[in-house]
């Protein structure tokens, strides 16, 4: 799985399920929890994710990652782009 397609599953993840754990986001898209974590960071660096802490909650160390307006915007250009890329692959294998 390459780094675009990461981060489009990590933000259709994120958007579903902000209080997911990055061990519960990994698992969730399946790769590791270094990738995910290397994701997030540069999703939180471009601006399309944000962290937030969980106020009531047991785990003080929680946090949960809430897609901002530009990483909505993000999610759906890269998510078109991915689905293009995919359907030119099959028109590809068509033709063979």
């Amino acid at each position: 799985m390459d780094k675009e397609e990461s981060m489009v599953k990590l933000l259709n993840v994120v958007h579903k399920n902000p209080e997911l754990s990055q061990r519960e986001l990994a698992k969730a898209i399946g790769i590791s929890v270094g990738k995910t974590n290397y994701v997030i960071k540069a999703l939180i660096q471009k601006g399309f994710i944000k962290t937030s802490r969980f106020l009531n909650s047991k785990n003080k160390w929680g946090y949960k990652y809430i897609l901002t307006s530009k990483g909505v915007k993000e999610k759906t250009r890269i998510t078109k782009e991915f689905v293009k890329r995919k359907m030119e692959e099959y028109e590809k294998l068509l033709e063979k």
